[in-house]
């Protein structure tokens, strides 16, 4: 058939009569291939030399790993780089508890109260008269208690001490007043109580109990939070660490009086910041149990951050029988009673120095009353009334202004005996009138 053409001859054999369909030559004649393009070439080389240069630095590799040992160490340092990975997928940061205490303040702020402390001091003036001054402190308390009368309510003793009135704002700043249940200056520690029928309905239900933590088991490091009414503002919150427990002797200051005494129980320590007002409130741990009764701070200008707290497993005992207490009511002056004794304080350091015991020492007796009809004598050591530790004639005063003339207190005095020891004794007195 007559001019037929063929694209490409493969074999490319002679005696063919084919032609190029571009030159229309002869098949006899050479025929002219197709050029590669040069894009094409280029990037085919470029990946011949890839392929190369991979293969024997690949090879190189493999040698040097063998004869220079470095296998080893390609394989300890990937699991090292893995390791810090799993540990801190294992490890929980603290930083969250102590930051963020929103939900834990929520549980415990319903169970805490705010004290007000209105007292009458004697003021000594310019000329040397005496006159008296009300004056106010603030405080902090926990609702611990409430039994089928009352709401018991735990602070400090130097918080509710010489107080004239005392009142008790809650969490939903409604006020009233309250009456001291029992007190033990010794431990600092007091107890209040308010009569449920001077709470409302709505205050009632915007309260709550305090959860008691054990502090047998504390951790130092572990998270603590300080909650009281600091400076008497209101309530408010402060956060740190447990920084040391079972702190003996350690000078604490009493924020109504601003004097340093050492304590007579071992304390919390902590970094949470206790300021006047705090005393009595609590100190909370992760969880909101109580776990200690904010007591005071360590102040001096070399001091920071030392805050103590009353172990509130060391005082669950006392706490338990200041509730079951008789609540008392002060006499007004005129229907007070009086003891009939002449005293002063056996301090710390009086009875380090002559083996005495703490409390007042009985230096004199008004001749017919209540106290020499009961039989006390010069020489012995008031300790207790009612059984409230008496350590100071402050004390003794305090508690003796909430009974009347003609009412009975149990004395506990410690008489001197054979060799210096002092043995218990118990006397019944009967109050008499300040004439006798």
């Amino acid at each position: 058939m007559e001019n037929q053409y063929n694209y490409y001859n493969p074999e490319g054999q002679p005696g063919n009569t084919q032609y190029n369909s571009q030159s229309n030559q002869p098949n006899g004649s050479r025929p002219q291939r197709k050029k590669m393009p040069k894009a094409i070439a280029v990037t085919g080389l470029a990946l011949l030399f890839g392929v190369v240069s991979s293969a024997t630095f690949l090879t190189s590799n493999i040698v040097g790993n063998k004869v220079l040992g470095l296998d080893e160490s390609s394989s300890s340092s990937s699991v090292k780089s893995t390791a810090p990975v799993n540990n801190s997928t294992l490890t929980t940061s603290s930083s969250v508890i102590t930051s963020d205490v929103s939900d834990v303040v929520d549980n415990v702020m319903p169970s805490i109260v705010s004290i007000t402390n209105m007292s009458v001091q004697q003021v000594q003036d310019f000329f040397g008269g005496v006159s008296q001054q009300e004056s106010e402190s603030a405080g902090t308390g926990i609702i611990v208690e409430q039994n089928d009368s009352e709401l018991l309510i735990v602070t400090n003793n130097h918080v509710v001490a010489g107080s004239e009135t005392l009142t008790v704002t809650f969490n939903d700043n409604k006020s009233v007043e309250a009456d001291i249940k029992g007190t033990d200056p010794a431990h600092d520690v007091a107890v209040i109580a308010v009569p449920l029928k001077s709470i409302s309905d709505d205050t009632m239900k915007s309260i709550s109990v305090a959860t008691m933590g054990d502090s047998t088991k504390l951790k130092v490091g572990e998270p603590a939070i300080a909650i009281g009414n600091a400076l008497g503002y209101g309530q408010s919150v402060t956060t740190g660490v447990i920084s040391a427990t079972d702190r003996e002797g350690a000078q604490v200051v009493d924020q109504a009086t601003g004097e340093a005494a050492p304590s007579d129980v071992k304390l919390i320590q902590t970094d949470a910041a206790i300021n006047p007002g705090n005393s009595g409130g609590a100190l909370v741990n992760a969880k909101g149990e109580v776990i200690g009764i904010n007591s005071s701070k360590l102040v001096g200008s070399s001091v920071e951050g030392v805050g103590y707290a009353i172990p509130i497993s060391d005082v669950s005992d006392i706490i338990t029988n200041l509730m079951n207490q008789e609540t008392k009511t002060k006499v007004s002056e005129s229907d007070r009673g009086y003891l009939g004794i002449e005293g002063f304080d056996v301090t710390s350091e009086y009875s380090e120095r002559f083996s005495m015991p703490l409390g007042v020492y009985i230096n004199g007796v008004t001749g017919g009353s209540g106290a020499e009809k009961a039989g006390l004598t010069k020489g012995g050591v008031i300790t207790a009334l009612n059984g409230i530790t008496i350590d100071n004639m402050t004390t003794l005063q305090e508690q003796l202004k909430y009974y009347a003339k003609g009412d009975t207190v149990t004395l506990t005095v410690q008489e001197p005996g054979n060799g210096g020891n002092y043995k218990e004794q118990t006397y019944k007195v009967t109050l008499g009138t300040k004439a006798e």
